[in-house]
Order: C-alpha cells, then sequence, then structure tokens
C-alpha cells in the first residue's frame, strides 16, 4: 500500500519534505494554516530569497547554533549546499554567488523560488490544504488521527511537523508546533527571538534616532566579549539596528534570557586605532583652536550626534573655544567614539526577527533520521527545532537539509 505522510507546515522544510516523499512514491498531504505555502520564504533574503550559503558544511559551522552542533552538522551532511544548489538548478533555479558566500536566484526575486516549488508539489499531485491549523496528534494503531482546530480529523501513517518558529508570526510562524510537540511528550528548549534589533537603556535615544554609519558593535558579558560585528549601523527611538545588530543579537538576548546583563559597546572609527583617533582628532582641535568645540567635529561625525558625544564625556559647556579643551577631556572623547557603551534591555518582538532560537529539544530526536524518539512514526524538520543560524542563508539551508532528511525518512 502507499504510504501516507502528512506534513504540518508549508514553509521551506514543509514544501522540500513534501517534494522528497512524494518523489519516494508516498501519498502526501501539506496542512497549512496561512491561505498559501511559503509566504515567510518570499520575505527572505529582503525579497530575494538567500538560498544557501557556500561557506557552510559539515566541519565549518560557526554560523550555526543551538544545543548541539554536530546534531545539526550530521543533517547538513545529509543534503549538503552543493546538493542544495543542484536541486533548485533542476528546478529552475539559476544561481549566483555574492558576498560572504550568500547564494541568491540569478532573477533576484524570492518569488521564483517559491514558483518552481509550488510547480514541483502541482507537478508530483501533492495536495495542499490550506487555511488549516491543526491542533491535535493522536495515535491510532497503525496511523495518526490529525485533528482541526474545527475538529475535523485526517489521517496518515506518517507525520512531519515542520511548522516554524514564533518569528514573524504574520507569515504563518505562530509558535503552534511547540503545542503539539509537548502534547506528544516532547520537551521545547526555552524560544527566543533572534536576528532581532536592540534595545537599549539611555535617554537620548529619540534625539539620535535614525542615525546611520559604518562602525563596529561588541556584545559584552561579563568583561568578555562574546562577539563583534561590523557593518552598517541603525541608531533607532528603542535602540539599534543595522545588519552587524541582527548578526550579534542572539548572544544579546541568551544572556537576557538567563537573567544576565549583557552591553554592547559600538566603535565608531574601526577603522582607526585608539591612538590614531586620538592624534586626528587632537590635530583637528589644534587647526581649529578658536572655533567652538562642538563646531569642531562638523566634517568627522554626524551633527545630531555632537552635542550628545560631548555629554556623555561630561563636557556640557559645548561652546567652549577648542584651545580649552584639555588632553584628558579630548581622551574622554576618544575613547568614547572607540568605546560606547550600552545596557541591553531586550529586543524587538517575535514580529520583527528573522528566526527562532531554541525550539524541540535534540536530545528527543534521533540525529540520522529526525524522528521522535518518544513517537515513532513523528518527525520533525526545520525552525522548530532547536537550530538557527546566522543571516546569509543558513537557515534556510538547515530547513532544505532537515526537510529532505524528515521527508526521505518518513517516506522509506
Amino acid at each position: 500500500m502507499q504510504r501516507e505522510v502528512a506534513i504540518i507546515g508549508g514553509g521551506a522544510a514543509g514544501m522540500m519534505a513534501a517534494i522528497v516523499a512524494s518523489r519516494n512514491g508516498a501519498k502526501v498531504v501539506i496542512y497549512e494554516r496561512m491561505n498559501r505555502v511559503g509566504k515567510k520564504l518570499l520575505a527572505t533574503g529582503n525579497g530575494r530569497c538567500n538560498i544557501t550559503n557556500i561557506g557552510l558544511s559539515e566541519s565549518n559551522l560557526k554560523c550555526i547554533h543551538g544545543s548541539n552542533k554536530k546534531f545539526a552538522g550530521g543533517i547538513l551532511k545529509k543534503f549538503t549546499v552543493d546538493e542544495t544548489i543542484n536541486f533548485f538548478e533542476i528546478l529552475g533555479i539559476a544561481h549566483k554567488v555574492e558576498n560572504d558566500g550568500k547564494v541568491f536566484p540569478m532573477s533576484d526575486q524570492a518569488s521564483s523560488v517559491l514558483d518552481v516549488l509550488r510547480y514541483e508539489l502541482d507537478k508530483l499531485s501533492i495536495e495542499v490544504i490550506c487555511d488549516i491549523e491543526i491542533d491535535k496528534i493522536k495515535q491510532s494503531k497503525q496511523e495518526f488521527i490529525l485533528i482541526d482546530s474545527n475538529g475535523v480529523e485526517y489521517k496518515a501513517d506518517k507525520v512531519i511537523i515542520a511548522t516554524g518558529g514564533m518569528s514573524s508570526p504574520n507569515l504563518g510562524s505562530n509558535g503552534s508546533g511547540y503545542k503539539l510537540a509537548r502534547n506528544l511528550g516532547h520537551s521545547v528548549v526555552n524560544p527566543f527571538p533572534a536576528l532581532v534589533q536592540l534595545k537599549l537603556e539611555a535617554p537620548f535615544l529619540k534625539s539620535i534616532k535614525g542615525i546611520k554609519f559604518n562602525g563596529a558593535a561588541s556584545v559584552i558579558l561579563d568583561g568578555n566579549i562574546l562577539r563583534r560585528e561590523e557593518g552598517e549601523l541603525l541608531f533607532t527611538e528603542y535602540g539599534i539596528s543595522g545588519p552587524p545588530i541582527l548578526q550579534l543579537s542572539r548572544n544579546a538576548v541568551e544572556a537576557l534570557e538567563n537573567k544576565q546583563q549583557p552591553i554592547i559597546e559600538i566603535d565608531m572609527f574601526p577603522n582607526f586605532t585608539y591612538e590614531e583617533l586620538l592624534n586626528l582628532i587632537s590635530l583637528r582641535l589644534s587647526y581649529q583652536y578658536d572655533r567652538p568645540l562642538d563646531f569642531s567635529f562638523i566634517g568627522l561625525i554626524n551633527k545630531r550626534l555632537i552635542p550628545i558625544i560631548l555629554k556623555v564625556s561630561n563636557i556640557y559647556d559645548l561652546n567652549r573655544a577648542c584651545l580649552e579643551i584639555s588632553n584628558k577631556e579630548i581622551e574622554k572623547i576618544v575613547s568614547l567614539l572607540k568605546a560606547w557603551q550600552f545596557d541591553i534591555i531586550g529586543s524587538q518582538s517575535w514580529m520583527h526577527s528573522q528566526v527562532t532560537a531554541g525550539g524541540v529539544d535534540l536530545k528527543e530526536i534521533c540525529p540520522d533520521t529526525l524522528q521522535s524518539k518518544i513517537i515513532p512514526g513523528i518527525y520533525f524538520a526545520g525552525e522548530l527545532l532547536d537550530v538557527d543560524g546566522d543571516c546569509g542563508g543558513f537557515n534556510l539551508q538547515w530547513a532544505w537539509s532537515s526537510g529532505y532528511v524528515a521527508g526521505n525518512e518518513a517516506s522509506m
């Protein structure tokens, strides 16, 4: 008899699992709570879909996070970056590699990726049921019964849960998979938002919101630098944003989850050493000795930042002539420009986060098949599991790889 595989969730992992299972001869049904599959996929890579990253491999997992990197590495080995690229090339997605190994469709359209996936679903006669939320899963003899929010029942021989985490709930991930997992007896590592903007403690944020600059940011905990990233930073009325902030946000939010106090340190001149910047500013002040101090920084830093920088450096008379500024005061200004520290007090909401850290505990999942150790016949894939990655295609590669493994194993 043809094996019936139910897939809960029609995101990247769910669609990959469906295609693989169907190619293996299974009868596949996708149950999707949104009005169409793949909505979150359309938002990835700023609408361009960062399919994968050529820098990711089983031996290079520095951009993958969670409780067990070895577990993640084993799954990524079963469906590699090269296999992912080939999979999409065959479906019709010509690719290109950009900075930092990011792989995009040559069309620069995430919709292209979704189009070919949906075409393949149709070609394989995979049934897709949208606007449905599966609330419960029950085991009955040799099959499973899925019960939706209206009490309607559906049957399957195997079930793959690929509902995503809690990030971007407007695109489909509302945390419902955690409830399903817990009801099946699984533990869930406390989820928290990652790849998200950070909230800072500072009284002047509203006055500097919107200011952008290229700099470096570090997350510091108990005097130790957890991570440092460089790039475009953006002050906001709640704190700080920009690609570097998203990359290091996981470290910051994880510390907060553990009731610790992380600090973010901003280097506004990462291309200068402290001594080089000190010499530069000292020279500027000597050239402009008769000018007001605040005016002397015009052309060096954003004008709206100047009064804030000076006041935080304990210089309150902004109109003092440059020649009246002592060496110690200059050193304070330079220290601030190179290492401006803020207490991190939180992050933006799930709606603004790109990925969920935490998830279904990997200790309860078979590392070779992604099958539940608690209930055979139940499989997990994608962001629902306690695996997450940096920006740059790493999370989508995890979705493709885990979806492939779950779909393959559930249909064998």
